[in-house]
Formats: C-alpha cells, structure tokens, sequence
C-alpha cells in the first residue's frame, strides 16, 4: 500500500510544518532518532537590530535575522528576504528547506536563510543601501565564503547584493566576492543566475513528462505567477512546444485555450503592470486559473495556493512548484491519491540555488565559465536529482515529496555518521 507523508495539521506556522515533513522522512528511513534532533532547530540563530538614518533625518531600527541550520555537509547557504511580515520561525523553517534542498542536488552546502522586517518600497535607494550595509555589518562575524553564503531572495536582488558583499569586503579587509551569490556580473555574479530557477524548473518538467509519456508538444500549461521565475519559465515551456493557456499575477488573470505568446505577455506586463487587459487573451479570476484544464501547472508566486479546498479540482498531471510551499500538506495528500506528479520546491525550485553554488566556485577559483556551460552544469544536476527522486519515490511507494526529502536526509545522515554526529 502506498505510503503518503503523514502530518498532524495543527497549525499553519511554517516552521512546525517543515519539522513534521522532517520527522515523517526521518521515520520512512529509519534513522537513528539523532539525526532528526540535531537537525528539528537550526544550529544558530542571530537577531540582531539595524539603525538606519533615514532621509527625514529620523533615526529608525529595523530588527533582523539570520538561521543557520546545519553545516554538516559544508557552510551554510540562503537567501536574503526583506518583507514587512519577516518571522523568526519562517527564517528558521526556510533554513530548514535549504538544507534539505542543497542535499538533494549534493550541494557541498546547509540550509541558511535571513530576513529583515522592512517593507522595501517605502525606502528610498539611498535608505535601501544603507539597511542592507547595516544588516551585512550586525552578522558579519557569522558569514563568510567559508561560513555561510547569502544571497538574493523575496524583495532584494542583485544590487543587494552587490552592496553587501561590500560592505563585508570593507569589514575584512580584502575582495570577497565569494561571500555572497547572486551578485551582478561586474562584481563576481555568474551568467546564467537570472533564468536559473526557472530553467531547473523546466528540466524537471521535462523529466517528469517523460516519465508519464507525455508528449510536451502537446501538452498544455498554466503559470500562476508572472514574475521573474514564471515569466522565464513559460518561455522555456513554450520553446519545448507547451502551448501556454493561462497566466496569472497578482493584479489579474488571462486565459487562451488556443494559446498565449509568453514574449507579447512579457512586454504588455512591462508596459501596464500587469497580465491583466492582455489582447491575447480573456480575463480571469487568478483563483479559478489554478482549475482550469492543463496538462502542467507551475505556481510561482505564494506560498499554500493549493489547499485542502481547490486540491480536487486540480486538473493538471503535473504540478512543478517553481515557488516555495504552495501547496499545503492536506492538499498534498490529496494530489497524490489523485495520481498527480507533484515536483516538490525542494527540487522544482532548486536552479537558483545550484547556480549559486556554481557561482561560488567561480569566485573561488577566479575563473568563470560560459553561459553554455552553467546551463549545461545545472541540467546535469537537476537530472540526477530528478532521477533519484523519482526512484526513492517509485521504490518506496511514497509521493515526490516525501522522496525528495528522503533522498536529501539519506545523504546528510551519512555525513553525521562519518563526521561521529550520530
């Protein structure tokens, strides 16, 4: 009988959520109970406050954080958010996911992840910089090329990170590029960076299509989520020969059975804001795209999209989260007795980190390398960690998302034992 991952759903706070995906994968496994208590908190946690002299000539302290749960497999790795809705249990439960993500491709690499409890548009640029050199100065004893690695994520981008690997130059005396990923070409970023999230996502479709006998010419998609990810990603599915049918974002929806061109759609959300009032296609409710009739459905905006009330009336046979958590644990439940291929985030979405890691190499060595062969470089590891996602799936009766974190704690608890953690 198949094996579903089994979670007691008693409250949507992320961090108990991944600690549950995390003890059930600990359990399908076997292992010794003390890889799941090394690994259910991270390994450090800084808080820290930032003043910042705004414009007005006011004071303000903005609070921040950093998680960095565990560095069994080599220094610690994640991105940078600034939101206004920032929590110390989010940061941790990302930290968490990134451990788990990084193993799953065999990143030499933990989870880390930070955050700043700011909303970024009400801040000038010269505000921005001075927040983001402030955050790099309050945690500088806790990062390094050695330690632990930002890099962009929601509401900071390659500027960002340009300031601060900086700052963290200045504070340690020398260029160190290789401190920080996702930083701009001039300054150590690596080409390929930009479409990498979404590029993963798309091999993984590949993969999954093949297995399923799908032919991607025929095949039909849904993209909610138009932002750097989806917008890149419904390219790269329509330069396959996927016919994309729906896009959504936060503004709007629009809805073409006969098609939408992705490059038309690009430029009429550049010039308007939004897919919304596109010519190329009907408006629709954004929440009623998600059960329209495809063959792929690629949520890459919000997290917890797919939910114990929409999961019946998902159409699609492939579900490749390019966002992080956006279905919930009882929609995943659902999915899977419905015989829907989830491609968990963990896998879906682990492009953006694989080039940053490859970026990191790059700044280590001094020498960077093409376009062609980042891209080629990080579908050779997408592949393999499909592949054996799929085969821990396939071998132990469980869903993709239960594979995807058994394959990842298989690797980590070796590391343990060899390293006398366990």
């Amino acid at each position: 009988m198949a094996t579903e991952l089994k979670v007691q759903h008693v409250t949507e706070n992320s961090f108990d959520i991944a600690r549950q995906q995390l003890r059930a994968a600990c359990e399908a496994l076997n292992l010794p109970s003390g890889v799941y208590e090394i690994l259910k908190e991270p390994a450090r946690v800084y808080v820290v406050s930032i003043p910042v002299k705004m414009d007005s000539g006011e004071v303000k302290t903005f609070i921040g954080y950093r998680a960095q749960h565990t560095d069994v497999t080599g220094p610690t790795k994640g991105g940078i958010r600034f939101h206004p809705n920032v929590t110390l249990d989010e940061v941790k439960a990302l930290s968490m996911w990134m451990t788990m993500k990084c193993n799953l491709v065999g990143l030499p690499y933990g989870g880390g992840k930070g955050g700043v409890v700011v909303n970024p548009k009400k801040l000038s640029q010269r505000e921005l910089e001075q927040l983001s050199r402030g955050y790099i100065r309050a945690i500088v004893d806790a990062i390094g090329p050695d330690r632990d690695i930002p890099a962009p994520d929601v509401y900071t981008n390659a500027q960002v990170m340009g300031w601060m690997m900086d700052e963290y130059s200045k504070l340690a005396g020398c260029c160190s590029p290789g401190v920080i990923t996702g930083k701009p070409l001039a300054v150590g970023g690596s080409l390929g960076r930009n479409e990498a999230t979404a590029r993963g996502c798309v091999f993984t479709v590949r993969e999954a299509a093949a297995k399923l006998g799908l032919d991607l010419s025929q095949a039909t998609a849904i993209i909610q989520g138009f932002g750097n990810a989806g917008s890149v990603a419904a390219r790269l599915l329509n330069e396959l020969g996927v016919t994309i049918v729906g896009v959504s974002d936060s503004q709007g929806a629009v809805y073409n059975p006969a098609g939408l061109d992705p490059y038309a759609l690009a430029e009429h959300k550049a010039a308007t804001g939004s897919v919304k009032g596109f010519a190329g296609g009907t408006d629709v409710d954004g929440d009623g795209l998600l059960e329209m009739p495809c063959d792929i459905l690629v949520p890459a905006a919000l997290e917890n999209v797919i939910t114990a009330g929409n999961a019946e009336r998902i159409q699609a046979r492939i579900v490749a989260e390019a966002a992080n958590g956006p279905t919930t644990p009882e929609a995943d439940e659902i999915l899977f007795r419905r015989g829907v291929t989830v491609i968990p985030d963990i896998l879906a979405n682990a492009g953006g980190v694989t080039v940053s890691y490859f970026e990191w190499v790059q700044n280590r060595m001094h020498f960077y390398w093409t376009e062609e062969e980042v891209n080629q470089r990080l579908e050779r590891m997408m592949v393999e960690a499909f592949c054996k996602t799929y085969e821990m799936s396939r071998e132990k009766q469980v869903n993709m998302r239960l594979a995807a974190y058994m394959v990842s704690l298989d690797r980590i608890a070796k590391a343990m034992a060899a390293r006398g953690w366990i």
